[in-house]
């Protein structure tokens, strides 16, 4: 029966995920071949910039470390953005055994937590690990996980804007109100703007489908829009800003993937350099240390202003000079 549940689950995840993986040298009992080889699980909530970027990082860091594919198989699923597949895949990786299981995104975290029994978990861009019950302390994650924490820099990315564009006193914000992520960031923008005086209009949605419509409704009510590192958004981040370019409203985005599909402007850190880190944590825990003794790594320091050139020709901004001469300043098309 044990043997009937696994090939069950490992069916009902491939019809659900449309699941890959790169295969490795296993025994008849399906275990690590005699070679040593690493089973590592991956689970990416769904497909859009800021994500590939992480795991494209994730996978190249490996390999520089020396856990390419002869020492270290790495099974990828993608559930779609569809939350319910993601206790699909934790069984799939429950009944075969990983050496470890990465989670990229808040809500694939919060639904792997089952597999910290058996099994380490290293997270990446969890942006509220304490917020979204993953950890409890940063410092000593207990329960069998850690990881990587993209918390959104929200104070200095709305002074950018303010720094841009002075005259702002109305930001729309669009999010997914069931994404922890999202929510946390809405309580910081609120603490930030009321210290600066500034309004805000907020747009909510539910699936990718939803944001022309609630962008539209938005934009005549606003000076400008901050969309947080948000899965949903990030998704048709494209169509936004389409339609905020043609109505002349800049979007500050909280992930530079964001600024690369079209936003306007960010401040915040490297999705690359957070997919080395994530590979670097795993590495530490494929030989042998425990989560516990891994600090959760937030990303706080090196960050950079990237800007979205063709946008701001676009939208016919001009950076002001302290913007344009900063040495970290990133501009992209």
């Amino acid at each position: 029966m044990k043997k009937i549940r696994k090939v069950l689950i490992a069916l009902a995840c491939m019809a659900l995920v449309g699941c890959s993986s790169q295969p490795a040298p296993k025994n008849e009992e399906g275990s690590n071949s005699s070679t040593g080889t690493k089973k590592i699980g991956v689970i990416q909530l769904t497909e859009h910039t800021s994500l590939n970027m992480i795991y494209d990082s994730f996978v190249a860091e490996l390999e520089n470390l020396g856990y390419g594919a002869e020492k270290a198989t790495i099974d990828f699923k993608n559930a779609q953005n569809e939350m319910s597949n993601i206790p699909t895949i934790v069984q799939y990786f429950d009944a075969n055994k990983q050496d470890v299981v990465v989670t990229i995104t808040t809500p694939v975290a919060q639904g792997a937590m089952s597999l910290t029994k058996n099994t380490p978990v290293v997270f990446a861009a969890v942006t509220d690990p304490i917020a979204a019950n993953v950890v409890k302390d940063l410092e000593k994650p207990e329960g069998n996980i850690t990881g990587t924490s993209d918390m959104v820099q929200i104070d200095e990315i709305i002074d950018l804007a303010l720094t841009i564009k002075p005259e702002i006193k109305t930001i729309g914000f669009i999010y997914n109100p069931s994404e922890t992520n999202s929510v946390s960031n809405y309580e910081k923008l609120q603490a930030v703007c009321e210290e600066r005086g500034i309004k805000i209009e907020t747009a909510s949605i539910s699936t990718s489908i939803d944001l022309q419509t609630a962008t539209s409704a938005l934009l005549p009510k606003v000076d400008a829009i901050f969309v947080p590192n948000d899965n949903t958004v990030a998704e048709a981040m494209p169509a936004l800003s389409k339609l905020a370019k043609d109505a002349k409203i800049p979007v500050f985005t909280g992930a530079d993937s964001m600024v690369m599909d079209g936003g306007f402007a960010t401040i915040g850190i490297d999705y690359v350099e957070l997919g080395k880190k994530t590979a670097q944590m795993v590495v530490e825990v494929l030989e042998g240390k425990p989560t516990s003794e891994i600090p959760v790594y937030v990303f706080k320091d090196d960050l950079y202003i990237t800007v979205n050139e063709d946008t701001m020709n676009a939208l016919g901004i001009t950076l002001p000079e302290e913007v344009a001469n900063n040495p970290k300043l990133m501009l992209v098309k």
